[in-house]
């Protein structure tokens, strides 16, 4: 066949099974591991804008944003310490998930994320108790240590319970609950600057420990996966919670693939740097670099700080946090209703396409209102405006970028990789939520508006990479991937007709047969 391409056989293999209760009620306690991620991101973002806790910890700040805000107020909160303080977290969680690698493969995908919610727990105990800046960081650091754990397991946990139709809906449960916790720490730290004493910041901190109790209470009635099941070989249970997660008895065929895959899993990170996972290596680490360029975080971690460095004053910021929280899960909600529809590459291209153009326009509302070191407020109007077109970005990122960045890495890796490929999904993300959190704030004090540009750009690039090297593949089973990335235009030629073996599957003549076009 010219160019390639693969030729259908018959019609796409689809193991039989269907969305049983069961499975719908373990996924959403198996989710709740993106709470933690969530509330972290949005309660510090609160906190550090509050004056008592400023106050306390970073005074030099504090007496910036109280003096010096009207001579330039892009660099009102620009603090190494206040960044490091910030950041710290994520380098946590980037070392930790490779020894969440380990446990997971070893132990289990629930015991992973059962050790994640305790090391949180720690973390969010430190925190709330602190009394110098030095415990805070220690504090920030096992609640890294918990992130890592979490989103290395969950996804992971997610992706091999679903069945394959509605597998992005579920999975996007994870993005969800990371949307509901920043949402939930924004009313929080809304509701804690009231508190009067100035020790608001220290409930904030310690109600972390909540979503952490709640993966840890859940991970312990989770089973676990088929998947994890035949790779430690327990293949009798696995059989079990096959049968019992699709709701049928016909499970052989699945099962067996299962089997054929786990009989390659025994080394993954070798496995991975092979020449036919080459392109699930790459999409591994361009996916989460892309994502922290969107500058998402320069919402989200910063949200009342930035809100409060462009002329929000006093509540508005943190009111203004709440609003841009509440479109975030909403539009997280669209995606998951539609991801299984639409496929993820046009939820990419028209959520990367909204973002570019909103990024633009915010960018250029505040040059001309501040130019680089102009006035210090903005009316409603204007600043309404700021916030509406803030929300335009946000939900293209939350049904697009935002829960595909977990989705699509998640569910491209077969079984003999999967935990190698996502500890190295999980690292990138952090490594560039720890350089983009150390550096944001600096950034934005010496680029001023220019900052929304420069990610504006990185937009732009990921979302022509998307057009171009990202194929489509909704309602694909996990173990039948390989075909997809044979069948692309650029992917194909890393490989070999010898590399496919896919259950019934068989090469004739460089063409896959039966199964999947």
């Amino acid at each position: 066949m010219p160019g390639g391409a693969v030729v259908r056989t018959g019609a796409a293999k689809d193991y039989p099974g269907k969305l049983t209760t069961y499975v719908f009620f373990t996924c959403v306690v198996a989710a709740t591991g993106g709470l933690i991620f969530g509330y972290d991101i949005g309660i510090f973002g609160g906190v550090t804008s509050m004056d008592s806790f400023l106050k306390l910890f970073f005074p030099s700040v504090h007496r910036k944003f109280k003096e010096e805000q009207t001579t330039n107020p892009y660099c009102t909160f620009d603090s190494q310490m206040l960044q490091l303080f910030t950041s710290s977290l994520y380098v946590a969680a980037l070392i930790a998930s490779f020894f969440a690698s380990a446990v997971t493969r070893m132990f289990g995908r629930k015991w992973s994320m059962f050790g994640g919610g305790i090391t949180f727990m720690v973390g969010a105990a430190l925190n709330s108790f602190a009394k110098n800046v030095l415990m805070l960081i220690l504090g920030r650091i096992f609640l890294g240590v918990g992130v890592g754990f979490a989103s290395q397991s969950a996804p992971v946990y997610l992706s091999e319970m679903a069945p394959t139709h509605p597998r992005g809906m579920l999975n996007i449960g994870f993005q969800l609950m990371i949307t509901i916790g920043i949402f939930t720490a924004n009313l929080i730290n809304y509701e804690t600057t009231k508190i009067k004493g100035g020790w608001g910041w220290r409930v904030s901190l310690a109600l972390a420990a909540v979503p952490a109790g709640l993966i840890i209470l859940g991970s312990l009635f989770l089973p676990d996966t088929p998947n994890s099941l035949v790779e430690r070989g327990h293949n009798d249970e696995a059989r079990n919670v096959l049968r019992r997660i699709r709701g049928v008895d016909d499970i052989l065929e699945e099962y067996n693939d299962l089997v054929v895959a786990s009989e390659e899993s025994k080394h993954p990170w070798r496995n991975i740097i092979q020449r036919k996972y080459r392109p699930q290596l790459i999409i591994a680490i361009l996916i989460p670099f892309f994502k922290q360029l969107t500058g998402i975080n320069v919402f989200m971690f910063y949200a009342p700080v930035l809100f409060k460095t462009i002329g929000f004053v006093g509540e508005a910021s943190l009111k203004s946090s709440i609003i841009t929280g509440v479109v975030n899960v909403f539009a997280t909600l669209v995606s998951i209703f539609s991801v299984d529809k639409l496929g993820w590459r046009k939820l990419f291209l028209q959520g990367g396409s909204q973002m570019l153009v909103s990024q633009i326009i915010v960018g250029t509302l505040i040059a001309i209102k501040f130019g680089t070191n102009g006035e210090a407020s903005l009316s409603k109007t204007y600043a309404a405006f700021v916030v509406l077109f803030m929300c335009t970005y946000i939900a293209g990122f939350a049904w697009s970028w935002g829960p595909l960045g977990w989705l699509v890495p998640s569910e491209i890796f077969p079984l003999e990789i999967r935990s190698a490929g996502q500890s190295i999904t999980v690292s990138v993300n952090m490594l560039f939520c720890f350089i983009i959190g150390q550096v944001f704030l600096t950034m934005l004090c010496h680029m001023k508006f220019g900052l929304f540009y420069f990610f504006a750009a990185w937009v732009l690039v990921m979302t022509i990479f998307v057009a171009l090297y990202l194929p489509e593949t909704k309602n694909v089973p996990i173990e039948e991937m390989i075909l997809v990335w044979k069948a692309h235009w650029f992917w194909g030629k890393f490989i070999a007709d010898e590399d496919i073996h896919v259950g019934n599957i068989e090469m004739r003549g460089g063409m896959p047969t039966g199964g999947l076009a």
